[in-house]
């Protein structure tokens, strides 16, 4: 084992790998970013392509061992970037996908074609997209994908952006958790802050938070008609809190700095139920607060880490407040696909919106349900489905 520190979409991270593990194996296995897909395993198919340097690479044939100090980004890491935005609605457009087991890479490469050749013709397309195969669309949507964006950026007087040399453009936006976290203490003076496993109480004392490695981030806001101090005090009743999220419910009393909670989720036939603990911290000084748990599904056996941050900004005239909710976390098993990309964005905001509703119905006296329904991902899927097809009509 070699250590080795790399970016990987935006994030530092070191770690040790094995001197012959390929970073297709590294990315998808190590860091769950499965958007990078396997075919050939020998640099041909360009279905593994990444960027190293912000170069397209084959991720089959690159070994992070030799990669110390690069900046690596897969797929997932051009969620919100700009271009490959506009050509993942170009692919729809022109029937450029039809398996998707290519597009990953497609998108990659094709990004940085029209990065470098704005205005690219047919034949300039064909001759850049050679090293990357699909059995399934005959390539000519994906070629009149490339040329309508490649078009385009010409037409508005995009120069040339040159990425063979390392530069990467545009930046890709990050939202890093940047709001206060004051430590959760523990009874006797023990201290859960991560790595201090000297103070980790004795088995079965409570949970003790760990490092997250490499997790996934979100960040929400949304504003309920309430003042900073009501919002506040309800903040430090777990019992409160648990209630406003759908399917979640405490499993034991909290004495306001451990909770025990269970959330069921439900996607299609199959129903998850999280079963963790975590610890409580809050920083009155500044409005924030940290959360921090870990559980597991005893069927799947799918393990989930997460780190919640809040802080309460009061609004103009102090009848209402911006709550801001930071979320990171780390899910490994077989539903781990549910973390993925923009359908966890997604699934994050209408998780958030029922969550406002709920607390907005608590703060005004209304009562919380006893029995509240498991998180239907499935449904919620369901309606994103929904909401892609009325765009795709209405700018038909």
């Amino acid at each position: 084992m070699k250590p080795i520190r790399l970016s990987v979409n935006g994030r530092d991270i070191e770690v040790e790998v094995e001197p012959r593990q390929h970073l297709a194996d590294f990315v998808r296995e190590e860091l769950l970013l499965t958007g990078t897909h396997l075919g050939c395993e020998h640099g041909v198919c360009g279905a593994c392509t990444v960027l190293i340097d912000g170069a397209p690479a084959r991720a089959c044939i690159a070994f992070p061992v030799a990669l110390d100090g690069a900046a690596i980004t897969t797929v997932e890491g051009l969620a919100d970037d700009p271009v490959a935005a506009r050509l993942r609605e170009a692919f729809m457009a022109e029937h450029g996908l039809q398996c998707g087991f290519c597009t990953p890479g497609m998108l990659i490469m094709a990004r940085d074609i029209v990065l470098r050749r704005p205005g690219a013709d047919d034949a300039a397309i064909r001759h850049e997209l050679a090293g990357n195969l699909c059995r399934c669309t005959g390539y000519i949507g994906i070629i009149r994908a490339v040329r309508a964006v490649a078009a385009e950026r010409a037409k508005a007087g995009e120069a040339a952006v040159v990425t063979r040399s390392g530069a990467v453009a545009p930046p890709l936006h990050i939202s890093p958790l940047t709001l206060p976290v004051a430590p959760a203490r523990l009874p006797d003076g023990q201290d859960a802050r991560p790595g201090r496993s000297e103070d980790k109480p004795a088995a079965g004392a409570g949970f003790v938070p760990e490092p997250l490695r490499n997790p996934v981030e979100l960040v929400q806001d949304f504003e309920v008609p309430a003042s900073r101090a009501q919002v506040w005090a309800l903040f430090q009743d777990p019992a409160q809190v648990i209630a406003c999220l759908p399917g979640a419910r405490l499993t034991a009393p909290s004495d306001g700095r451990r909770v025990n909670a269970e959330m069921l989720v439900k996607l299609g036939p199959i129903q998850a139920a999280f079963g963790g603990t975590g610890v409580i911290a809050a920083d009155p000084a500044n409005w924030t607060g940290t959360i921090e748990g870990g559980g597991v599904d005893r069927r799947s056996a799918t393990r989930v880490q997460a780190r919640l941050v809040y802080g309460l900004d009061e609004l103009p005239g102090a009848a209402a407040t911006r709550v801001r909710v930071e979320v990171a976390y780390v899910l490994q098993g077989p539903l781990a696909q549910m973390s993925r990309g923009a359908l966890a964005r997604d699934l994050a905001a209408r998780l958030t919106a029922a969550f406002a509703t709920n607390l907005t119905a608590l703060l005004r006296g209304e009562t919380a349900p006893a029995q509240p329904a498991p998180l239907d991902a499935g449904s919620l899927l369901f309606s994103l489905v929904k909401d892609w097809l009325r765009r795709l009509f209405r700018r038909a």
